[in-house]
């Protein structure tokens, strides 16, 4: 999770609390923070020790194109810029690099949302 904070009223401190309830293990990208949710947090994507599969931008969309370059370097298979988050230059870029792109749409809500489908 690119951004993720540990102030607990920030967006995504709680959709990652909420992924990592469900489940899912969620690796903090932040240089301004040491832990979250009890994980470690590095300071790049480049930085992390392991191949990672969905790259979840919490970020302003300015710096979406750097952060997408940062996943395709690091192999990541999958980028996912959260409700608000946009740029379709970088999504194409990501899209010709093999990975698939979901862009302005909450990783929270549509899990829910999924789940209560299967129900």
């Amino acid at each position: 999770m690119v951004g993720l904070s540990s102030k607990r009223f920030r967006a995504s401190y709680g959709v990652s609390e909420y992924m990592q309830l469900a489940g899912y293990r969620i690796i903090p990208v932040n240089p301004e923070e040491t832990e979250v949710l009890g994980e470690k947090s590095y300071p790049t994507l480049e930085a992390l020790p392991e191949k990672i599969d969905l790259v979840n931008i919490f970020r302003r969309s300015e710096f979406v194109s750097d952060v997408v370059d940062a996943a395709i370097r690091v192999g990541a298979k999958a980028i996912w810029m959260q409700e608000g988050v946009e740029d379709d230059v970088a999504a194409a870029r990501a899209k010709a690099a093999g990975m698939d792109v979901v862009m302005d749409r909450c990783i929270l809500k549509e899990h829910a949302r999924r789940k209560r489908q299967r129900a």
